[in-house]
């Protein structure tokens, strides 16, 4: 039971519910192009979310479509980028990153989630601290350690992780230098099995028995949210996350 299961697990998920994934994945495209203009050339943060909707077989003209809608080529809607932070039980830290048009809903619904899990959501700031933006490209079995560890030092990434266990290798970087790094790593052959800019933990906290079945719980029902776009936390749920 290791990080190559999870990912797995997080790729199965994904393929059942797949127009939830579109959803998410247009809110974002949406969102990045308003925000940074629709040439994805010169916007990574939109080059990111049309990479991710190519990897689900999105299709070009969906794209499209959301890009135009977002710079006012077509009409289309506004989303608001929202981050709610919290904690589940046993003292687990949670971020929660929404797309929304309707702030009341989305608060209504997250509110909703933490109280039903016996969670309790905080403050801006109360558990951002804890954890930090990190692209990540992750690699399976098969892949040469060592080869991988001078391309990821050619492409300018900042560590490599090795997990002997399942086989699975991290290659981590900058938020700014990740398309760079991912580009090179390409490059130089190797692609990864999953590459996302996300948020890291600086420590893991572990939860067992009644409890990770809770905070899996809670997590899950975020995770299911129509607008609700990552659920980031700090715990380590050991064979709970797999079931």
């Amino acid at each position: 039971m290791g990080r190559l299961m999870a990912i797995e697990g997080r790729k199965n998920a994904q393929d059942a519910k797949r127009g939830k994934v579109f959803t998410k994945i247009i809110r974002e495209i949406s969102t990045a192009a308003r925000l940074g203009g629709g040439d994805p050339k010169g916007n990574p943060r939109l080059r990111v979310a049309v990479d991710k909707g190519l990897g689900v077989n999105m299709s070009r003209d969906v794209i499209e479509r959301a890009i135009k809608k977002a710079t006012g080529e077509l009409e289309g809607v506004s989303y608001e980028e929202i981050r709610y932070e919290g904690y589940a039980p046993g003292g687990v830290a949670v971020i929660v990153d929404c797309l929304t048009d309707n702030k009341v809903r989305t608060v209504a619904d997250v509110r909703h989630a933490f109280n039903k899990c016996g969670g309790n959501l905080g403050t801006d700031g109360s558990v951002a601290f804890m954890f930090k933006k990190v692209g990540v490209l992750s690699f399976g079995p098969g892949s040469s350690e060592d080869a991988l560890t001078e391309a990821a030092i050619e492409a300018g990434a900042d560590d490599v992780q090795a997990f002997p266990e399942d086989g699975l290798v991290e290659v981590l970087c900058a938020p700014e230098s990740f398309e760079a790094v991912k580009l090179a790593m390409a490059a130089a052959g190797f692609t990864p099995l999953e590459a996302e800019v996300t948020m890291r933990a600086d420590n893991d906290i572990a939860v067992t028995g009644d409890t990770a079945l809770q905070v899996k719980k809670m997590l899950d029902m975020l995770e299911d949210l129509d607008d609700v776009q990552n659920v980031y936390s700090n715990a380590d749920l050991g064979d709970v996350a797999y079931t």
